[in-house]
Parts: structure tokens; sequence; C-alpha cells
């Protein structure tokens, strides 16, 4: 069984018109999986406590003060709170807590949370890149801590480094953060060198106009065996899909058939390694229908995993 969680709250979060981030963006995912055999499960709240596992008190307070009660709030110039953007955040990083507990409780195979905001541009004490909250970080502190599991692995094929996840895992000895990207590309960090703080990081650029055929062979000769090696006992994906040849905001030529792949790899590592044990997490993907397209195949292979 696959879960499917996600709350109505996260279309609440408004961006300006024009903005790619916006809510078609998750109208257009959840259509795609409208008729696809999912547990479907409503996203709670995430308290100021689980968000303290990953981010201080000063800056989710200092979130909250800047929530207007009308209009936009601009933190950026990408990234934009509005009087619902709190609610949608706090329902997404609640979704990736209950797919953790979901999946490492035996409720679910797998599951994917339909959230946005995205999560993984957020760092200790920063809002960037659309993003609020570090939701595939929290939910790998939590499968640590709360669970208390000894190694978790994220894996972000999102086209766009997660300098986020990165930041809140790089001192954390426990979880192998591996994010392939393009590479120069904004934020402009993950570069080979940034290992973290335990050798526990592993970033892997692709060159602008590379193709699917390109990312699968880096997948092959630096992921695979990094992950046996690491022995995770859960799998997080930061599952973004603009790296897509017709996303507007990159220059990576993958097909949906890349994503398809890729997931499917990812699920046989995870049933090898870990009970099949995945949470994934909706992060970029900015071309509504290969967002959509991306985003179902994406869901197919989980619940195929999860046979």
């Amino acid at each position: 069984m696959t879960a499917l969680i996600t709350h109505a709250e996260c279309l609440t979060h408004v961006t300006p018109d024009g903005h790619p981030e916006r809510a078609a963006r998750l109208e257009h995912v959840l259509h795609a999986l409208e008729t696809l055999p999912l547990k479907r499960v409503t996203a709670p709240l995430a308290s100021d406590e689980d968000l303290r596992r990953v981010h201080p008190q000063h800056y989710i307070d200092r979130l909250e003060e800047n929530v207007p009660d009308r209009r936009l709030h601009q933190i950026d110039g990408d990234t934009w709170l509005s009087p619902g953007s709190m609610n949608a955040a706090r329902r997404g990083a609640g979704a990736v807590l209950r797919a953790v507990d979901m999946v490492l409780g035996g409720e679910v195979r797998n599951a994917f949370c339909a959230i946005r905001p995205p999560g993984h541009h957020a760092e200790t004490a920063k809002a960037m890149g659309f993003c609020l909250f570090g939701n595939a970080a929290l939910a790998a502190k939590y499968a640590l801590d709360h669970h208390g599991l000894a190694r978790v692995a994220v894996v972000d094929f999102d086209v766009h480094h997660g300098n986020g996840t990165q930041d809140l895992l790089w001192d954390e000895p426990r979880a192998l953060t591996i994010t392939s990207h393009q590479m120069p590309l904004w934020p402009g960090s993950g570069r080979p060198e940034e290992q973290g703080g335990h050798h526990n990081v592993l970033n892997l650029p692709l060159p602008p106009e590379s193709t699917g055929a390109d990312m699968r062979l880096v997948y092959e000769t630096r992921v695979f065996d990094r992950l046996r090696g690491f022995k995770p006992e859960l799998i997080i994906l930061s599952a973004g899909f603009d790296a897509h040849e017709d996303d507007p905001l990159a220059q990576l030529n993958w097909s949906t058939g890349d994503f398809r792949w890729l997931t499917a790899e990812l699920c046989k590592l995870a049933a090898e390694l870990c009970g099949g044990r995945v949470v994934s997490t909706l992060e970029g993907g900015y071309d509504l229908e290969a967002l959509s397209a991306g985003a179902r195949a994406h869901v197919e292979e989980l619940l195929e995993a999860a046979k």
C-alpha cells in the first residue's frame, strides 16, 4: 500500500501572479493522481516542537510575525508569505511526519506527500527559493530521533541543489544526503567538495543540456553503491520534477520515463536495504504538464514497489 498525504490548506499559500510556484502546481498533481489506488491521508499541522527539530524557535516566530493579514509579504526575490502560508507550510511539514509514522509503523510500504510550499531550500534560519520549512531534513531527523533509527538517507533529484537539506543535515552523521542537480544554476551551492561534516553529503552536479542517459550513468556509478555502503533504514526522496526537458527554470533534458526509471531503481534499493521503506515529498516542477506526468509516473512506481 502507498499513502498519499496532502491537505487542501496547501493550496492557500498564495504567490504573486506569474510566480512559478503557484497553487495550480498542486492542483495538477492531485488531478493526475486521482485514479490511482492510494491510501489517502489528511496531513496534520506540524507544531513548533516538531519544527524545532531542524529550525530554531526565533525563526519560526519571525515567519509567524511576518504573515500578512490580507496582502502578500515578500521575504526575498523568490519567496513570499500570504495569509494562508504558515498553515500550508505546517501541513507540508506535518505530512512528512505522518508519512514517516505510517511507513515505519508498517501501515503502508511507502508514501508520497503532495504538498506546497516545497522545502529543500529552507536553511536553518532562512527561508528562500520558495521554501519555508525543510521538510525532507525534518523527516530524517524525526525518523532518527523520534523513531530511533540509526541511519537515514535523503536522495534529492530536484534540478536545483537542495542547499537547505544540506545545511540542516550537514553535521548529522546518521544522515546521508545525496543530491543531483544542474550546475551552474541557482542557488549556486552543491559543489562536489561540499561533503558534509562527517563525509555524509554527496553532491552530483550535472551540466546544462545533459540528458536522462547522463543522469542514469551518474546514479548507476555513484549513488547506488554509496547507498548500499551506508545501509539506510529509511530512504527519503526530495522529488522535484523540474529536470524535465520542458521545465522553464532549468536546462536539463530528462523525460517522464527518466523519473519513472529513477523511482523504480531507488525503490528496488529500498527493498534490498530497508524493507522497501520510502517517504517521498514533492519539491519543484514548474511546467504543469511535465510536473503532473512526472508525479504520476513517480507514484505509479511507488505503488508497484508496494505490492
